[in-house]
């Protein structure tokens, strides 16, 4: 029987995907398991889930593990959020497509890859020298040039690009930073983890009525790391 080039090429476009991604359908099954399955609904952060390399932002002895619902070191005491945390913190951003967003915490740079892929630009910082060098050299490989990172103390924020539309920080600090409430743009939003021993979600958002506040679901970061000189 002869096969026409169209029906060839639907059957070889799986298998081809496949080798240039070994990981995509770990990625697929990730998200309808463990983030679709759990309430996340927004599908733009869903389909941005589904298309960051999460295996690219772990060592590569952790490939493997990526895609799975837990959270990964990254060295320097400090972790890759489960996929389910970091979908349901953007998802409580509300990012739009004209949106400037900022990260604190980088890690290796994952969480920035997917706002990467929601918003117009993503300003974000970390604290530990090597991982904001490792996070910029794996955006920059990935291609995201709206994603600017910074070394830094994050605690303050970043005055010099404020204000933001939504500020998400992936480490807990035991107050809400003040600077980061007064970067937020009218209507912009602020999604932190906030605690020492009993950690909570809260998103504050800058409303026509003023600051208005939320406390969600408990969780457990790694503590918000402050500069030793810090004021």
């Amino acid at each position: 029987m002869r096969v026409t080039a169209a029906p060839l090429v639907a059957l070889l476009l799986p298998m081809l995907m496949t080798q240039a991604d070994p990981y995509s359908a770990a990625r697929a099954r990730m998200v309808d398991t463990q983030i679709a399955a759990r309430g996340v609904r927004d599908p733009r952060v869903l389909e941005a889930m589904r298309t960051v390399p999460r295996h690219r932002f772990v060592d590569p002895s952790l490939a493997g593990e990526a895609y799975n619902d837990y959270p990964l070191p990254i060295g320097h005491g400090q972790t890759i959020s489960q996929p389910f945390i970091v979908a349901y913190m953007v998802e409580l951003l509300r990012v739009k497509p004209e949106h400037r967003v900022l990260e604190v915490g980088t890690g290796c740079g994952y969480q920035a890859a997917v706002l990467g892929e929601l918003a117009r630009e993503v300003y974000t910082i970390e604290i530990v020298e090597p991982l904001a060098r490792c996070a910029k050299e794996t955006l920059a490989a990935l291609g995201y040039e709206n994603v600017h990172v910074r070394h830094g103390d994050g605690y303050h924020g970043w005055p010099e690009q404020a204000p933001f539309d939504g500020i998400i920080v992936a480490a807990a600090p035991e107050e809400v930073p003040p600077a980061l409430v007064e970067q937020l743009a009218p209507g912009g939003r602020l999604v932190i983890p906030v605690g020492r021993d009993d950690q909570e979600i809260r998103v504050i958002t800058r409303s026509a009525e003023g600051i208005v506040e939320e406390r969600l679901i408990p969780v457990r970061f790694v503590p918000l790391v402050r500069s030793p000189d810090r004021r």
